[in-house]
């Protein structure tokens, strides 16, 4: 099976470069595909050999509008998989061989993903927080991130990834897919090692605003999908305070308010110290994966403001 890897970036630099090392010697055709950068991205990508298509500033950026353009610039001779990889992320060795062997060997299989794990997760709670949400079962999965290996059959079959959708963009591609009867499979193999560089508060909370506008636009296009998402953060980033709000006139409901919140504090404390975490780091993550709803609930509602005022989907980066 024959594979050619596709490489989306923005302002990665060095991340970008330790991107396309890990691909260097392979013998796979590399297209790196920019979104705007303005750190001399192109030209490194250029420098090892990889084609090089640059996004048209007059449109949007995304994620799947830049995937697709990927796929676009294989042209008539297509292989019959590609690997999309973000450009903060290294690849494994060995990840890509084993990944094929996998995609080739079933024939009903239309994805192919594998573990991502953060380069620095002890370089802040930010990175640890991405270190533990890319932790996932391996088997049959409804639904990956933005690193997999991709039968050409299947991208083709469901039309490629929705351009207009700017977080989780991958995430309904999948559900597309699943719906056209395509499997998709979690290898239990390391796959990616991800650089997230988030050192800052802000950064974070931008990255949970963006996960909540992706919370609400693909929930709005898959129903089912992100509904319990969806459901926690209307009721602990939007119900809860408002309810605390009366509670202010009448002290019983604040209290029963602030109950609800540590409750939900307290079980999700106790679930990653179930998955392995080690008690402070548990007590730590937990309160940002409490606190992510307040940033969700932006998203969700930039969205349905956005989608009101019939603007474009604009990308909301956080590094």
């Amino acid at each position: 099976m024959n594979v050619a890897v596709v490489i989306i970036g923005r302002n990665e630099g060095a991340r970008l470069l330790a991107c396309l090392d890990s691909l260097k010697g392979q013998g796979l055709r590399l297209v790196y595909v920019d979104s705007g950068s303005s750190d001399g991205s192109v030209a490194a990508a250029r420098a090892v050999g990889a084609e090089v298509v640059e996004l048209d500033r007059a449109t949007p950026f995304t994620a799947a509008r830049a995937r697709n353009a990927g796929f676009e610039a294989l042209g008539a001779d297509l292989p019959e998989a590609v690997h999309f990889v973000d450009g903060d992320c290294i690849v494994e060795p060995g990840w890509i061989e084993a990944a094929v062997a996998a995609l080739a060997g079933d024939s009903s299989l239309g994805l192919v993903t594998g573990w991502r794990s953060e380069i620095y997760p002890e370089a802040s709670v930010y990175n640890a927080l991405c270190d533990h949400e890319w932790h996932r079962p391996a088997g049959e999965i409804v639904a990956c991130g933005g690193d997999m290996l991709l039968r050409v059959a299947a991208y083709r079959a469901v039309g490629g990834f929705d351009g207009q959708i700017i977080a989780s963009e991958d995430e309904e591609f999948c559900q597309r897919l699943r719906k056209a009867r395509w499997r998709l499979m979690r290898l239990p193999l390391p796959m990616t090692r991800h650089d997230a560089a988030m050192t800052r508060f802000d950064q974070w909370w931008r990255r949970a605003v963006r996960s909540g506008h992706g919370f609400a636009q693909v929930g709005e296009m898959h129903p089912g999908y992100f509904a319990r998402e969806r459901a926690r953060v209307w009721a602990y980033g939007l119900a809860l305070p408002v309810l605390a709000l009366g509670g202010l006139f009448w002290w019983p409901l604040l209290v029963a308010v602030l109950a609800a919140y540590a409750m939900s504090y307290a079980k999700t404390a106790q679930g990653l110290r179930a998955g392995g975490m080690g008690t402070r780091a548990a007590l730590h993550q937990a309160m940002f994966l409490s606190l992510s709803k307040f940033p969700n609930l932006i998203g969700m509602l930039t969205y349905k403001l956005r989608k009101w005022q019939g603007v474009a989907m604009q990308i909301i980066e956080y590094k």
